[in-house]
């Protein structure tokens, strides 16, 4: 007898044990958490949070556009990237940042490029009378400076020269800046 209620108890025992292990799991399959009330989680594990953003880029100084063109003309000026009576506010009118319009005074400047050819396939506005003889995309969307040296002048190396007219305009607009 005594035999029989050890082994009863220890039945009784796995029993509430092996339950209350599998209750703790949960159910599996397709449809799982919805079925168990869980949905989808409100809180996200980001490890971001412990450890903190990093900008992607460090905080510029605010200047404005005036100011930065002040700054910029005399020494896109002195390299002969910019004619002497233009300023660079009616030069750069339908660019969108003055990044791109200083890129592509320096891509038309080192490769002999006419700018106004180059200014309407980047801006993807066609004015003036000056760019009927431009090869010009088939749609009037603007094209990245890379596609629009390829373009006009195929045997030049555009990824190149692209990347170089971009890093001479970014130190030049860095160094207005600071």
């Amino acid at each position: 007898m005594k035999n029989l209620m050890r082994a009863l108890a220890i039945l009784i025992l796995a029993t509430c044990f092996a339950a209350d292990r599998a209750m703790a799991q949960g159910p599996a399959g397709v449809g799982a958490g919805a079925a168990a009330g869980g949905g989808t989680p409100t809180h996200s594990y980001n490890p971001m949070k412990l450890f903190g953003k990093k900008d992607a880029k460090p905080a510029q100084p605010t200047i404005s556009v005036e100011d930065l063109d002040k700054k910029l003309e005399p020494k896109l000026r002195s390299s002969e990237v910019l004619g002497a009576g233009a300023s660079l506010k009616d030069v750069c009118v339908n660019f969108v940042e003055r990044f791109d319009c200083v890129a592509a005074l320096y891509a038309s400047h080192s490769l002999g490029l006419n700018f106004e050819c180059v200014k309407s396939n980047v801006t993807g506005v066609r004015v003036g009378t000056e760019t009927s003889a431009c090869r010009m995309p088939a749609g009037d969307k603007p094209l990245s400076l890379v596609k629009t040296i390829h373009l006009l002048r195929s045997d030049a190396d555009a990824k190149n020269a692209a990347r170089d007219a971009e890093t001479a305009a970014r130190d030049d607009i860095k160094d207005a800046t600071s």
